[in-house]
């Protein structure tokens, strides 16, 4: 794959990971479906049998997996005039662009990543290298998003 250069996008722009997004939607309707289907093919002996704690642990369990598949369809990176905004799952960070450090895709990374510091180190999960192609123009073209705003 050649490496063309890409200019900077306008901004606002937004990064969402593709392949990610689409396997936890996936996920989450086989979840939902698997165990719906479950409980519709018990007997009425079975669903009897089942008190209001253990139903509560399953709908617990279903929940708790569909929170965490959307924690990581929710993962983006915000580049704006005043700075990047970078979501992992549940966790924002705002960085104006004096804060931004180096912009690193490390060979067989998942992901790339900020260094501010040697200690320091910020995934961009919005960004994923399952992407393919789509990855590596969203990585160039937050290379020149990045190299623009911070000269």
């Amino acid at each position: 794959m050649s490496q063309q250069p890409v200019t900077a996008p306008a901004l606002p722009h937004t990064w969402r990971p593709f392949g990610p997004r689409m396997a936890a939607a996936v996920f989450g309707v086989v979840l939902v479906a698997g165990f719906a289907w479950l409980w519709i093919t018990f007997d009425d002996g079975t669903k009897a049998s089942v008190n209001v704690y253990e139903r509560g642990t399953v709908i617990a369990i279903v929940l708790g997996g569909l929170v965490l598949l959307n924690g990581l369809a929710r993962s983006r990176v915000v580049a704006t005039p005043e700075g990047l905004t970078i979501v992992n799952g549940y966790r924002t960070r705002r960085l104006a662009w004096s804060e931004v450090g180096t912009f690193r895709m490390p060979q067989g990374a998942p992901w790339p990543h900020l260094e501010q510091g040697e200690d320091s180190r910020i995934p961009i999960m919005g960004i994923h290298t399952s992407d393919g192609g789509r990855a590596a123009t969203a990585v160039r073209q937050l290379r020149a998003v990045v190299a623009e705003h911070t000269a």
